[in-house]
């Protein structure tokens, strides 16, 4: 889209049937809109208006499934219509290099076809990792893809991998009423977030009934005709209806013949890129999850748009990653930016915190909303914020006022939030909250 408002000849390779790529057909858009389905069933549960109504209501995972599908049909005619009107022109087929500068496109159907371009960006994603010894044939094995396609209701499920993926199906079958095993492979859950955030997600799972195993690795996976069986190192077996693996991503690299343009890939099909995005090649680019951390669809978004205007001007200043912001879909939901307390008290910088407990908000007393916080942390010498995070409902949307806090030289200061005036009653007056709580620490 920004090469094409530009007026820049462009054309784009899609090797799926329809448009959208993984966030639209295999991640972001279906997983979400499956946590949005439990989430509302939760709601429907635990609001003393509607608790009895609701005892004897069902959501079955295939129900969920379909209302997801929706979503995704709706995301993928939307975007047709930004090609069609920008006249971007969509070749399907899966594309290989032939040298630096030329594509081969091989059609599901038909004679391949060479599309050629001064400048290229790769943005071919990622897929679900899967170790040579997991027969991912059987249908009771899954991965974040294919569970997509899993058409029963099942009793009991093991997500083996406790990641961001991993967390956030966690929340969805355990709150649809299935029983939840979650292996972890480290000694704490999303070990890159703030620790105590950390800890607030590991203590809600648990309270709504998944189990989580923590330093537990695989040795092996018995698929039987009606259930599985998770064989661990420590000798714990876990029997399960079905298994979903959730324990890495691998770019895809390997199809795209990159030593035809001088290009290579590490061991996890990602291939390695400036803060400009340029490979190795300067004229050809590369964006989204084949560049690894943070792979995320937000930041795809800005990471193709920023390759472009680096095309389109050598000298537009490098992008900043450290602006943008995590958002972990569990329930309750978790968002951040900035740094965490670990990192600086690793670094030995003066800093202070501010918290706001959600139960503490007039919103959040009316929606029933109470689980969760908004903290704060700030350099406690220049009142700079250097962090903030979120767990609780609405925290994806609420992080994006410190983030702009951050982003601005001229406001990014603790004292900002409290000498603004916030709506009443909102979610958002959290950060007024936290604010006057950090401030009245400091000596």
């Amino acid at each position: 889209m920004t090469a094409a408002k530009h007026h820049r000849s462009v054309a784009l390779i899609e090797r799926y049937s329809e448009v959208g790529g993984g966030c639209t057909h295999w991640g972001t858009i279906p997983s979400k809109a499956l946590r949005h389905a439990a989430k509302m069933l939760q709601d429907v549960r635990r609001h003393p208006l509607l608790r009895d109504w609701a005892e004897g209501s069902k959501l079955t995972y295939p129900q969920a499934l379909t209302a997801a599908n929706k979503v995704v049909e709706t995301q993928v005619a939307s975007r047709h219509r930004f090609y069609e009107r920008n006249r971007v022109p969509v070749i399907f087929g899966e594309a290989s290099f032939v040298d630096p500068h030329t594509l081969e496109v091989q059609p599901a159907n038909g004679k391949p076809i060479r599309v050629a371009g001064k400048h290229i960006v790769i943005a071919a994603g990622s897929r679900p990792y899967h170790p040579p010894d997991v027969d991912f044939t059987h249908e009771r094995v899954c991965d974040s893809d294919t569970i997509l396609h899993y058409g029963q209701h099942p009793f009991s499920v093991t997500i083996y991998g406790a990641g961001v993926i991993g967390c956030e199906y966690a929340s969805i079958f355990v709150n649809l009423g299935v029983k939840v095993t979650l292996v972890n492979t480290h000694d704490r859950l999303l070990s890159f977030l703030d620790d105590e955030i950390a800890e607030a997600l590991s203590y809600h799972l648990r309270e709504q009934g998944c189990v989580i195993r923590h330093n537990e690795q695989f040795k092996q996976l018995e698929a039987r005709e009606r259930d599985v069986v998770l064989h661990l190192d420590s000798g714990r077996k876990i029997k399960s209806d079905v298994l979903l693996w959730a324990n890495g991503r691998t770019g895809h690299a390997k199809q795209l013949k990159l030593e035809n343009a001088g290009l290579s890939s590490n061991e996890r099909g990602q291939i390695a890129v400036n803060r400009q995005y340029q490979t190795a090649v300067p004229h050809i680019y590369a964006v989204g999850d084949i560049v690894g951390p943070p792979a995320l669809a937000s930041a795809a978004y800005v990471q193709g748009s920023h390759a472009v205007e680096h095309i389109l001007d050598a000298n537009v200043s490098p992008h900043k990653l450290e602006m943008i912001p995590s958002g972990i879909y569990t329930i309750p939901e978790i968002s951040s930016i900035g740094r965490s307390e670990r990192e600086l008290q690793e670094a030995k910088v003066p800093y202070e915190v501010g918290h706001c407990a959600f139960k503490n908000l007039a919103r959040a007393q009316m929606t029933e909303e109470k689980v969760g916080m908004l903290k704060i942390i700030f350099h406690a010498e220049t009142m700079a914020v250097l962090g903030v995070h979120c767990f609780g409902d609405g925290a994806s949307e609420i992080v994006h006022i410190g983030q702009t806090v951050m982003a601005s030289k001229d406001i990014n200061d603790i004292r900002y939030f409290t000498g603004t005036t916030f709506n009443y009653p909102t979610m958002a007056e959290a950060y007024r909250v936290a604010a006057y709580n950090g401030i009245n620490r400091l000596t």
